[in-house]
């Protein structure tokens, strides 16, 4: 019952999270950029907070002024959430994108060499 209460936490987290960043005036965050998930610690202390940014050499900027930001962000969420605690908010780069159409990539590339060498089951039903 717990866990189901941290991920509804969870979500409202990156929704406001979301929302929050957007408005945000430094610069090195004025990209295009997602939150693609929160992970809060069941005390709510911690919060994970995973970015997408979609131009990768920006990524070290962009972490930069959001963990500068971290302060303001954690002060508008305690505003606009009820919860007993305020997460600090720890951010961390997602590459998980990446690494799927890399993966993606890779089953493409053997797809059609196992078509190839499937075996023709006419001999077996000749028989």
């Amino acid at each position: 019952m717990a866990s189901n209460r941290i991920g509804r936490i969870n979500e409202e987290l990156q929704r406001e999270l979301s929302r929050l960043i957007r408005t945000l005036k430094d610069p090195r965050v004025q990209t295009m950029l997602s939150v693609t998930q929160v992970e809060a610690t069941g005390d709510l202390r911690y919060a994970k907070v995973y970015i997408s940014v979609l131009d990768k050499s920006k990524a070290p900027d962009v972490m930069k002024g959001l963990k500068s930001a971290a302060g303001f962000l954690r002060r508008e969420i305690g505003n606009s959430l009820s919860l007993r605690y305020t997460p600090e908010l720890v951010f961390e780069e997602d590459d998980s994108i990446t690494r799927g159409a890399h993966i993606f990539d890779l089953l493409s590339k053997l797809a059609p060499s196992e078509s190839q060498e499937e075996p023709t089951h006419a001999d077996d039903d000749a028989q």
